[in-house]
């Protein structure tokens, strides 16, 4: 059976557990709303935040949503990802992420970038530089991050930082050699596990979304997809599109508990491959 057959089968629009879904339509539970209202009143307080979480919970969902959600006039959001670079080239990446001209050294690079700072605050923007996975920046750059944030004697709030990464980045940050840049993140957010009710407000949201509103997955399924999942959305959208398969191949429109462990044993025999 092919890719799409399900999506026929279940008459659905499209793929409803796909990631290429548009920041308007990004569903979260009202614990991770509430996350991106803090990250909003953060920003707009010019601060800088700490977000941390397991992988596969939401972090990235939940930026994609804070990205929709802050006001344009005001604010450059820049989003950096290669978080495994020394200093230079950090700089050098963030250049090219601002459309800024890198230059050779170190101490130039950083000069370009505090300078665009500078004018941009002049015109009344606030500028955010997101890092994800930010646990794994380098700790030259971990060291000297703080110094990004100084302006005007440590007088001006011109920039903010959203640092974004795995739990273990909080742990990292409060080392002593860290710490001046750790006492700058005033706002330390965590994002947790989906809950059993989440799981379930969740299938039914990306389904309706997808054209179908009746019931598609059983109260004894989705308990038994949350506990596979462990409350973690990636994994989520992996096991319940290889249910939507599993059913479509047996001709069922309801997905029952019955019909999951062949979908959770397939899916640990692919991972361990």
């Amino acid at each position: 059976m092919s890719s799409d057959s399900y999506v026929g089968f279940f008459g659905l629009k499209d793929h409803p557990f796909s990631k290429e879904i548009v920041d308007r339509d990004l569903w979260l539970p009202s614990s991770k709303a509430a996350l991106v209202s803090e990250m909003v009143e953060a920003l707009e307080e010019r601060t800088s935040v700490l977000l941390t979480g397991e992988p596969g919970v939401g972090k990235t969902c939940v930026l994609r949503v804070l990205r929709a959600r802050l006001p344009e006039a005001g604010f450059r959001l820049t989003y950096c990802h290669n978080a495994t670079l020394g200093r230079r080239d950090f700089y050098r990446q963030l250049c090219f992420a601002l459309g800024l001209s890198p230059q050779s050294t170190a101490g130039a690079v950083f000069y370009t970038v505090a300078t665009h700072v500078e004018d941009l605050a002049k015109e009344r923007a606030h500028p955010v530089f997101l890092l994800d996975e930010a646990h794994l920046l380098h700790e030259q750059m971990l060291g000297h991050l703080h110094i990004l944030l100084n302006y005007e004697w440590d007088s001006k709030a011109l920039l903010s930082l959203i640092l974004v990464g795995l739990p273990e980045l909080h742990d990292l940050l409060q080392m002593r050699r860290y710490r001046s840049l750790y006492s700058r993140l005033h706002v330390r957010l965590h994002i947790d596990p989906l809950t059993p009710e989440d799981t379930a407000e969740y299938l039914r949201y990306r389904l309706k979304r997808s054209g179908v509103e009746r019931e598609v997955f059983t109260q004894d399924a989705v308990a038994m997809l949350h506990e596979a999942t462990t409350g973690g959305m990636r994994e989520l959208d992996r096991l319940a599109t290889g249910c939507l398969r599993e059913a479509a191949r047996k001709k069922k429109r309801l997905i029952e508990r019955d019909l999951l462990p062949r979908v959770i044993d397939r899916d640990l025999i692919e991972r361990d491959a």
